[in-house]
């Protein structure tokens, strides 16, 4: 992956969790691929934690702009490494066109729109979770229509 994004840091592989997925509290024991659920955790210079989020499921995302605003809270100055070049990676064999992402999108956040209007006696937990994935799509669509109009496409 560093090699085909042409990443300006290493990416740690922990196969067997022992490295960083259990001890960072980062594992998820329901998952028969025994892989570790979406997390960011932001480390300050000397080491310390200053932000956590860990996901409870391949699809609960953190907005962006949470952890950028942790970032900007610790202060630091701007780094001084090259800024990445841009690259040409090529997508999996699994991996869906670009250009059907934005139906995509579209479509998944109005099933969340009609399957929370369909049920009016949602938990509060639900609703939340309801609105979270709808902003989640949300930005998701903007981000493929800036991509559009950035490739004139």
């Amino acid at each position: 992956m560093v090699d085909k994004l042409d990443l300006p840091f290493p990416l740690l592989s922990d196969p067997d969790r022992s490295l960083l997925i259990e001890p960072a509290g980062v594992a998820d024991p329901d998952d028969p691929r025994e892989i570790a659920r979406p997390a960011m955790i932001l480390l300050d210079p000397d080491g310390d934690e200053r932000f956590r989020f860990v996901s409870r499921d391949y699809a609960d995302r953190l907005p962006e702009d949470d952890v950028l605003d942790a970032a900007r809270d610790l202060g630091l100055g701007a780094t001084d490494q090259p800024p990445p070049r841009p690259g040409d990676p090529e997508p999996g064999p699994r991996a869906m066109p670009r250009e059907a992402l934005l139906p995509y999108f579209r479509g998944a956040r109005y099933a969340a729109l009609a399957l929370g209007l369909r049920h009016k006696d949602l938990s509060d937990d639900l609703k939340a979770d309801t609105k979270a994935y709808v902003d989640q799509m949300d930005r998701f669509i903007e981000v493929m229509k800036d991509l559009r109009r950035r490739l004139g496409s």
